[in-house]
């Protein structure tokens, strides 16, 4: 099944590993005809993005999928980032077992997709732990302090 992609003015995507950028003034659409392993310019990190456990999984998976060559190396990576993270925040369980079951599937695709669920839900996390802090610092001001104030 032919997939069209419409790709916007400096916009990039990958395609089986190689980085597409429009350098046109315009968007531009092409057809991809046959299965390729594509990843359009929203769905992309690049590893200095990767700066959290979540992003480090998501990033290990996004390898898998682009690299075939090097997959079982980037899937050692990502089994031992995916359970590291999935130990340190069990409350992402119901993600972890989407991810898990798309892969299982042999659907890395659908796996990165879940996984971006897993950055937003670590996003949730830091965002709470950051409001406590700042609650709690606002309510004893020595916290802030350190013992040479």
């Amino acid at each position: 099944m032919a997939l069209v992609i419409h790709l916007k003015r400096n916009g990039q995507i990958i395609i089986n590993g190689a980085v597409l950028e429009n350098l046109s003034g315009r968007t531009i659409s092409f057809c991809v005809k046959n299965d390729a392993a594509i990843l359009r310019d929203r769905d992309i990190l690049k590893a200095e993005e990767a700066t959290t456990p979540a992003t480090r999984v998501y990033f290990a998976l996004q390898c898998m999928y682009l690299f075939p060559h090097r997959r079982n190396e980037h899937a050692a990576q990502f089994a031992e980032l995916f359970e590291s993270f999935r130990q340190a925040v069990p409350s992402a369980d119901p993600i972890a077992a989407e991810v898990r079951a798309a892969l299982a599937a042999g659907n890395d695709y659908a796996a990165l997709k879940h996984a971006q669920s897993l950055i937003q839900h670590e996003g949730k996390i830091l965002r709470h732990v950051h409001d406590r802090l700042v609650e709690n610092l606002q309510h004893d001001p020595a916290a802030g302090k350190s013992a040479s104030d």
